[in-house]
């Protein structure tokens, strides 16, 4: 079954008193793959929280962000603080399947002055920490000799550089299939490189590369950070 087809009749079958909705994500998008599933946002003034759920219909896996008209706002807000926006690009990019109300252009306005405004910058302090903890995490990958060791370590590395270089840019950041979309969209041919250095960490096992890539960053940003960092110290 086509997948706005598919999505209608979810609507019709489970979600027939709701106001609004849309079908999102990958298939929206029209990058879909034999994996993809139909991520459908709900907006039902009658709730009066906010879920999510999963679920096979119509041939299809399904999920449901299901949301009344003030639950929508409070996860714009929370996903504003932590730079990674799932709702708001959701709605952004959704096809209208129902909207009997005409509130759907508002809240992809909505939606899109959030993503063209960015994440919430951080605070000084939050910016010490994650130089202090990207330090700490690339002494460990400097310092580790079993290989079982270093490729996890490895990995948590890229993930805190990928959220440092592109919070710092006021950019979102992303996981999974987002990981390496959010670092194009702020730098292609940075991604590239941070592709290529820890690529050839993976394949080779060679260290030095990322460690010079990492550095960089840090350098870029005040550097190594160890002595003199704290956190949650009361001065008497």
């Amino acid at each position: 079954m086509e997948p706005v087809v598919a999505a209608k009749k979810v609507l019709a079958s489970q979600f027939p008193n709701c106001d609004a909705a849309l079908l999102g994500g990958s298939i929206a998008r029209g990058e879909g793959t034999k994996t993809s599933d139909l991520d459908i946002i709900i907006f039902d003034s009658s709730l009066s929280s906010a879920y999510r759920e999963s679920f096979i219909a119509n041939g299809w896996p399904v999920e449901v962000f299901v949301h009344n008209f003030t639950s929508y706002k409070d996860f714009f807000a929370s996903d504003c603080k932590r730079g990674r926006p799932s709702l708001p690009q959701l709605v952004t990019e959704g096809i209208v399947l129902k909207d009997i109300k005409g509130i759907i252009p508002a809240i992809k306005k909505e939606a899109q002055q959030l993503l063209e405004k960015g994440p919430e910058p951080w605070t000084k302090e939050m910016i010490q920490q994650k130089l202090y903890f990207i330090t700490d995490v690339l002494d460990d990958y400097i310092g580790a000799t079993k290989r079982e060791d270093e490729l996890f370590i490895a990995n948590h590395l890229a993930d805190l550089v990928h959220e440092f270089i592109l919070r710092m840019n006021n950019c979102w950041t992303g996981q999974s299939k987002w990981f390496m979309k959010t670092l194009k969209r702020y730098d292609e041919r940075f991604a590239a490189e941070f592709v290529s250095v820890f690529e050839q960490f993976y394949k080779t096992g060679e260290k030095e590369k990322v460690i010079v890539f990492v550095n960089g960053i840090l350098d870029k940003y005040g550097g190594r950070l160890f002595e003199g960092f704290c956190i949650g110290k009361v001065e008497k």
